[in-house]
């Protein structure tokens, strides 16, 4: 009769079992990058086939944003006595659909609605993805397992985003959301194989999970990710507009653009994965403080690709702040951890939606594309403020607590 194992090589024999579902978790995360950042390279190829402006076409990224906002507290509260797995495997396939049905999408008002229903179930996949991914492993490996499974979307900003460009100056922009909808059912395959079967949380309800929402350090978290992220989407959503109208470069440069941003994003993470354990909200801070120098060197660097370069690797790298942020979150979210999750996903695409706009409102009134730098400066200034203000109040309440 074979000896039992010990606790150590227990965990050394689930570890292969750990990477398998993080990389099916990740996959759902790479459908998901690919299209909510390729769509921001796809602006000025979909508004001159629909018929609008630059500026209007901007708004189906916000468009994408006010579902994820909707969709996050709405399906946490609707999945509260579901299974994690049972939920995974329901929010990738509503994306895979609406993304489909984004590539056939007939007129400009047709495809702001399907971007709207595509971005229903995207805060709450990531919110039960990344739960599902800490649950497996120790304490002090979960900022580990959450850059993990946001890796996915993260890489998709390094390979997919500049597939997606390239395919639209080729075959046409509908094609990156035709391969969005396909990996997502790619993501759904894997989830249904090799995810946990989990039971529903006997004590979970909506009541609990809502309560996430009366929480003081779970809301200025929130803010801060609202606010403070918006600086990077800022200059994201026109950086191919930046590149045609204000650099004049050629069309490679807009996918080497794009990878560049992106590999910045994979090596933030990276990072961020093993050091923001220790204290998550410094680990921000640094990063934000780090973003809005990138941000307001931005525009003085549009007139050189070289140093265009620096300044996008720079905000991509500052903007891995996710994992950390959702490591926080955990700490103070109490058993409305669902909620708490979804909604973290839902104030990173509120900044999705309010970086956008307002540096719209600035190309609008003429200060040009590069223009998005100064806004994406001041929103992450103003979101490193609210950062500080999340920092004292968090030892004030843990020193209120000893």
């Amino acid at each position: 009769m074979p000896s039992p194992l010990s606790a150590s090589e227990a965990t050394q024999a689930a570890l292969p079992r750990v990477g398998i579902v993080i990389l099916a978790l990740a996959m759902g995360g790479f459908s998901i990058g690919t299209i909510e950042f390729a769509a921001m390279s796809l602006v000025p190829y979909f508004a001159a086939d629909l018929g609008v402006d630059a500026a209007t076409a901007a708004n189906a990224i916000s468009a994408y944003a006010v579902g994820v906002v909707c969709g996050a507290p709405v399906l946490a509260v609707l999945g509260a006595r579901r299974s994690r797995r049972t939920l995974l495997i329901g929010f990738m396939g509503l994306y895979a659909l609406a993304n489909l049905a984004a590539a056939f999408a007939p007129d400009w008002q047709s495809l702001l609605i399907f971007r709207f229903l595509s971005g229903l179930p995207h805060g709450a996949y990531f919110g039960v993805a990344a739960l599902v991914a800490a649950s497996l492993v120790p304490p002090n490996r979960r900022t580990w397992a959450v850059s993990m499974v946001m890796m996915g979307l993260t890489v998709a900003t390094l390979v997919g985003v500049p597939a997606a460009s390239l395919l639209a100056q080729g075959p046409g922009w509908r094609w990156g959301f035709g391969i969005a909808a396909l990996l997502a059912l790619l993501c759904v395959a894997l989830v249904t194989l090799y995810a946990p079967k989990d039971q529903p949380d006997a004590g979970a309800s909506p009541a609990t999970e809502l309560a996430a929402l009366g929480n003081r350090q779970v809301l200025l978290t929130l803010l801060t990710a609202a606010v403070g992220f918006g600086g990077l989407f800022a200059v994201y959503t026109y950086i191919a507009s930046t590149l045609q109208e204000v650099t004049l470069a050629p069309a490679w440069a807009e996918p080497m653009m794009f990878t560049i941003t992106g590999l910045g994003m994979v090596v933030g993470t990276l990072v961020i994965s093993r050091v923001a354990d220790r204290n998550p909200l410094r680990s921000v801070g640094v990063m934000m403080l780090l973003s809005m120098a990138m941000l307001l060197a931005y525009p003085m660097s549009t007139g050189s690709l070289p140093m265009m370069a620096v300044t996008l690797f720079g905000a991509g790298f500052a903007g891995a702040v996710g994992p950390a942020m959702q490591t926080h979150l955990m700490d103070v979210a109490g058993k409305a951890q669902t909620m708490a999750a979804a909604m973290h996903h839902a104030a990173f695409n509120a900044a999705n939606a309010l970086g956008p706009f307002l540096a719209a409102m600035a190309v609008s009134r003429g200060y040009g594309f590069a223009s998005s730098g100064y806004v994406g400066a001041g929103l992450a200034f103003t979101g490193f403020l609210i950062l500080c203000f999340t920092a004292w109040d968090d030892q004030r309440s843990r020193l209120k607590a000893a």
